[in-house]
Formats: structure tokens, C-alpha cells, sequence
């Protein structure tokens, strides 16, 4: 299998003259239109008296994403279905017109896809963080392999045959994700319908929001606080924890102590964790602390509110039109199921179990769904090494 530098087997950013009317419309694409599996939607469309400012492409041209993360996430695909065989896009997208007496579309796109491939451009980004880009000089001057037209054609050929077989697995992989979805709401469904008495949340707690992050105004020692980041359902992410300053005399006005129940009020909503460490930490004006005052099981309401969130119920007491918040006044209006503890305790038992099942099989199904995205690499590799 000969090697060439991809700058040999196809051009790099042509120019495009589009031969259509002055009133014609082409496809617009926009980073987000393309996917990291090389789908592209163009659905949209722009006029041509509009198109200055963008990337000009058209039918069978592959569009590669230079720009980080889209780039290392593998987004790209072969430009397919354009309106008027035209398309405009996104700048950060390095047009590659491969030469057709050389490399097939397909046998280009692939070898672009690779991961390994992503991760030698992605150690030769130029610019600041956040902005980095992949130079189209570097791109051009990458190795690619190439056989002869019709052994590309006969190897792209097994890839997909190969990639559909692994697609179709993948397919009842995903269902079953989704299965395990709506079986966790059926098991917090019947948990919940066993209790008949409903009321305020205020009626039971003392919720309080967190100390405002003024660095001006902030005094004291630097002490660790829990951010809306740090709060998944159910469990903290302690891994990136931020500091500010609290007073001496605001440790048990902004403190975080065993059972305590966090809840995010900004970001996603009613998004909650129970504290369930014996040491105390600090947190921020964007979540709410929630004491029970009548000895209940916090996990009790924490599932709750996950499956009250599920469900669309809490969103009826979020405020604010597009950014949606649960403020103090509005969480102490959420109807929430009550009873005692013994049978609260009884309630969170059987849901743990049965999540707990259902945790173990989802952990099997994203296993099995890595190492399916593994061989699917692994197919590449062979590919591109004459083995396949």
C-alpha cells in the first residue's frame, strides 16, 4: 500500500465558484448541523448574497472540524445532499476535495475519523486554550496509505459491512439504556404511589441558600464550598472543589453538615444529593440547604424530587423565561409525598435495591458500549494497515 501526504490526494480549502442564480439558495451548515458519527442536517439554508463571511463547499467535498473540542470529538462528514449541490458553513471547517483518480470519498473520510488520527492532530494544535485550531498546512502534509481505487473500494466496502454489524448491537445497547430509564421511573412511580399524604416541602424543612461569591466584599479563611457543578443526582463531584472566604461567625450559616440535602436552584433545577460525609463543607449562593425538621429520610425527598423532575412535575415551580431557577419561596411550595420515617426508611430500602439492579446493568451495557466503540476502531486500524 503506497503512502501519500493527504495534500497529494486532494485540495485543501478550494476555491468554490458557485454557478447558480443571484436568487438561488445553497445549504447552510453550521458546526452544530454536523455530527461525530458524519451526519450532516442541511435542512438550512442561506441566500447567496449572504455567503461572504462562511466556508464554501459542495457535493462529495469532506468536511473535517479544526477546532477544539469538536475536532477531537470527531466531528466531520462527507457533504452530501446539498441544496443546489452548495453548501455554506462554519469557518472552523478545513474543506477537503479529494481528487477522484486517486482516493474515493469514503476511503478519505475514514482515514480522517480514525481516533488515533484525531490524537496526532490534536498533539499539533496551534493557539491559545479553549481556541486551538488544526493548521490546514499540517493537515496536508499527513501521511495517508492508499491502495489502488478498487482495493479502497473493496476495503471501504468490508468497513461497513463490519461497522453495520457493530451498529446493529450498538442499536440494542442504546434500547436497553432506555428501557433501564423508564423502569427506574416505574420504580420510583410505585415507591411513591404507596403514600397518600402530600404537603408543602415548607412545612417540613428549613431551606437556605449558600453565601454570594463577592471576592471584594468576602472576609475570612479560605475555605472549600460545593458549587452547582459539584451536585449530580443522587452524589457529589468533589474532584474540582474552589475556595472563597468565610467568617468564623458564618461556618454554621454556610456549612454543609451529615444528611443534609443540597439541591441546585439554577442549572438544572431541583437537580439534588444528600451530604452523607461526616465532615462539613461550604457552598454557594446557587444551591439550597435543606434541614428536615421533623426527622425524615432526606434520601426520601431526594429521590423524590428526581422522579418529580422526570416526570415534568417540578418544572410547574421554576420562575424565569429562558435561564429556568427554583427559587427559596418556590421550593417551599413543592407538594411533597409525607409520612413517617419507619416507612420513608422502608421506601428508600426497596428503592435502593432496585435501582442498585439497574445501576449494575447499565454499567454492563456502557462497558459493552466502549469496547464496541474499541473494535470499531480496532476495524479502522486493520484498514488502514492492509489487513482487513
Amino acid at each position: 500500500m503506497e503512502v501519500y501526504e493527504i495534500g497529494q490526494l486532494c485540495d485543501i480549502n478550494p476555491k468554490t465558484n458557485i454557478n447558480l442564480e443571484p436568487d438561488k439558495e445553497i445549504s447552510f451548515v453550521p458546526m452544530g448541523a454536523v455530527s461525530v458519527d458524519g451526519k450532516i442536517d442541511t435542512r438550512g439554508s442561506i441566500t447567496l448574497d449572504s455567503i461572504k463571511n462562511y466556508t464554501i463547499f459542495k457535493n462529495g467535498d469532506i468536511l473535517f472540524a479544526k477546532i477544539t473540542p469538536c475536532m477531537e470529538n470527531g466531528k466531520g462528514c462527507i457533504a452530501d445532499k446539498l441544496k443546489n449541490d452548495y453548501g455554506a458553513g462554519s469557518t472552523e471547517f478545513i474543506v477537503l476535495r479529494p481528487k477522484r483518480e486517486l482516493v474515493t470519498q469514503k476511503w478519505l473520510y475514514l482515514f480522517l475519523s480514525q481516533k488515533s488520527f484525531r490524537l496526532h492532530c490534536q498533539q499539533h494544535m496551534t493557539g491559545s486554550a479553549g481556541q486551538k485550531r488544526v493548521p490546514p498546512k499540517f493537515l496536508a502534509n499527513c501521511d495517508i496509505p492508499c491502495p489502488s481505487l478498487l482495493e479502497q473500494e473493496r476495503i471501504v466496502s468490508r468497513i461497513e459491512e463490519l461497522f453495520s454489524q457493530l451498529d446493529a448491537s450498538v442499536a440494542e445497547l442504546k434500547t436497553a439504556k432506555e428501557r433501564l430509564k423508564v423502569y427506574r421511573q416505574a420504580v420510583l412511580k410505585e415507591a411513591f404511589e404507596k403514600v397518600e399524604t402530600h404537603i408543602p416541602f415548607g412545612e417540613i424543612v428549613d431551606a437556605r441558600l449558600g453565601k454570594m461569591l463577592d471576592k471584594e466584599k468576602n472576609t475570612g479563611n479560605y475555605r472549600k464550598y460545593l458549587r452547582n457543578i459539584n451536585v449530580r443526582w443522587f452524589s457529589f463531584d468533589l474532584s474540582d472543589l474552589l475556595e472563597m472566604r468565610i467568617k468564623d461567625d458564618e461556618i454554621e450559616k454556610y456549612s454543609v453538615s451529615h444528611n443534609d440535602l443540597i439541591i441546585c436552584e439554577g442549572g438544572e433545577p431541583g437537580r439534588c444529593a444528600v451530604w452523607d460525609k461526616q465532615d462539613s463543607i461550604f457552598y454557594q449562593k446557587a444551591l439550597h440547604r435543606v434541614r428536615f425538621s421533623d426527622n425524615s429520610n432526606p434520601k426520601f425527598y431526594m429521590y423524590y424530587l428526581w422522579f418529580s423532575a422526570q416526570t415534568g412535575q417540578l418544572c410547574r415551580y421554576f420562575t424565569g423565561t429562558g435561564i429556568k431557577h427554583l427559587t427559596g419561596q418556590s421550593l417551599l411550595k413543592v407538594i411533597v409525598p409525607t409520612t413517617d420515617r419507619t416507612i420513608q426508611d422502608s421506601i428508600v430500602a426497596e428503592i435502593e435495591s432496585r435501582l442498585s439492579v439497574c445501576d449494575n446493568i447499565e454499567k454492563t451495557v456502557d462497558t459493552a458500549l466502549q469496547q464496541a466503540e474499541a473494535l470499531r476502531q480496532s476495524i479502522l486500524k486493520k484498514a488502514f494497515e492492509g489487513r482487513l
